[in-house]
């Protein structure tokens, strides 16, 4: 107890100096705005590549739960799922869910484009706008993604694209601009960590409806077991 007494003002100024170094440095120069642009958008770059790695990731596990005999069209089927979900999101899915929403259940029908003027303006607030289209778009990709692995050899092809579409224009978007896109759950303070409700949780119930209609696994399981 002596020692600790005595060391008490080293130890202070020790924490002390420890804090300093969390606190953000009021003498260092603030980082320029076109800097801060540049970092927001290779961010979204980034993490959007990681999310797409989710969707990869889906396919190899797909994969390896169907017969030999199945594993090619499930890749083919997944690399296509891939660009009809970004169509689907680009043609009418991201308006949809990002834009005029304000408080209500849908945005505005019509296709993206991107809109940098404010940054061309000199007003560096935020990232390049097809970066943060990308990464939403990778997120409806990786909501495809889950429910593919469900409906594997449950459903053909065709009728599955039909579905990728109908999924990245219409059914998560509209739920996604409930909340992410500040529509009425978000107005009353909903939240949603990481796309646990609007990602995961809307794929795996549009799953079970799937799994549900369409019947168990053919040359695997049997109606009665």
């Amino acid at each position: 107890m002596r020692a600790l007494s005595g060391n008490a003002p080293r130890i202070a100024a020790a924490v002390a100096g420890c804090a300093a170094l969390l606190l953000p440095s009021h003498a260092a120069a603030a980082v320029p705005a076109e800097t801060q642009y540049i970092l927001n958008t290779l961010s979204f770059l980034i993490h959007g590549t990681l999310v797409l790695f989710m969707a990869t990731g889906f396919t190899m596990l797909e994969g390896g739960l169907v017969r030999t005999k199945s594993v090619s069209t499930i890749l083919l089927k997944n690399v296509t799922l891939i660009a009809l979900a970004a169509i689907g999101f680009w043609a009418t899915g991201y308006n949809l869910m990002f834009t005029g929403v304000d408080g209500g259940l849908i945005g505005t029908f019509g296709p993206w484009s991107p809109d940098d003027a404010a940054a061309r303006a000199g007003d560096y607030a935020g990232a390049a706008s097809a970066s943060a289209w990308l990464f939403q778009c990778l997120f409806a990709v990786t909501a495809v993604s889950i429910i593919s692995g469900t409906l594997a050899e449950r459903i053909r092809l065709w009728p599955f694209f039909m579905f990728v579409v109908i999924m990245s224009t219409l059914l998560y978007p509209i739920q996604g601009a409930w909340g992410w896109g500040g529509g009425w759950l978000g107005a009353r303070g909903f939240l949603d960590f990481a796309g646990g409700t609007h990602v995961h949780a809307t794929a795996g119930w549009a799953a079970l409806v799937g799994a549900i209609v369409l019947g168990p696994r053919r040359g695997r399981f049997l109606r009665d077991g």
